[in-house]
């Protein structure tokens, strides 16, 4: 979907959002947008609930950045949903998550569709309850053929532990003389990645105001820029997405090269 100045002021109808809307470069929007979703149990203990309330209420910020994302034009929303340190949170926390992840994929797959998202998983199946891995796998396939956006969610990921599977898989190639160790360069390492075929992300945003990548896609942003707000991930909203991209396209990117 190409956005149109008249198709963003239908959806950004706020007086704030007018005013960055006039500052927005259409055609300049990034095209990967990855997302750490933090604060959830902080906007859940600020109400007195329990943390599953904020998980639950975290859903609605995904969803709307999601819509968000299309009406400007991003291709790829990665989103960090279950890093593979989370599992030492407290089990009771954990299983409501992987319920929750069940749950959610079957209620908005009918959005899913829709909207053309693709969804796409990435991480280790490893320790993912068998139940919580049949719904992604299950949407994965039913949205294969959308094309609007991609929407990749990590799940039991690490970002070393990416990096570990790839020269994995590289050395075994290597020791099995199917490649040659002076073959390996960037691209080759960035084609054995859970994200291979995705572009690395643009913009990096992180939520609660945390000053750290928490071992996300440690290769693909090594040009990316950081974008860190205070909002909950809960109250995110499309007023802070579009923030985030305005501000996105006031940087000079220069990618090593000198002013």
């Amino acid at each position: 979907m190409t956005p149109t100045r008249q198709s963003l002021e239908a959806f950004f109808t706020a007086k704030k959002d007018r005013e960055l809307l006039s500052q927005l470069r259409i055609a300049d929007v990034p095209r990967h947008v990855a997302i750490i979703m933090d604060g959830n149990g902080r906007w859940a203990a600020k109400r007195g609930l329990p943390r599953a309330a904020g998980h639950r209420a975290g859903v609605k910020a995904v969803r709307e950045t999601l819509a968000s994302a299309i009406e400007l034009g991003i291709g790829y929303v990665t989103a960090y949903s279950f890093s593979s340190e989370n599992w030492r949170r407290p089990a009771e926390e954990v299983d409501v998550l992987m319920s929750l992840f069940v749950e959610v994929l079957e209620r908005e797959l009918d959005s899913l569709q829709r909207l053309g998202i693709r969804v796409k998983v990435i991480g280790r199946e490893d320790d993912v309850p068998p139940e919580t891995m049949a719904a992604f796998r299950r949407t994965e396939k039913n949205t294969a053929a959308n094309e609007t956006l991609t929407f990749i969610v990590a799940l039991n990921y690490g970002g070393r532990t990416e990096i570990v599977d790839a020269t994995r898989a590289i050395a075994a190639k290597a020791a099995g003389g199917i490649l040659d160790p002076s073959e390996v360069d960037e691209l080759l390492v960035s084609s054995h990645l859970y994200t291979a075929g995705v572009p690395d992300p643009d913009l990096v945003i992180r939520t609660s105001g945390e000053m750290r990548l928490s071992n996300f896609l440690l290769w693909q942003v090594a040009y990316s820029e950081l974008w860190i707000c205070q909002t909950l991930w809960p109250d995110f909203s499309r007023h802070d997405l579009l923030r985030a991209v305005v501000d996105y396209q006031s940087r000079d990117r220069r990618f090593g090269a000198s002013s």
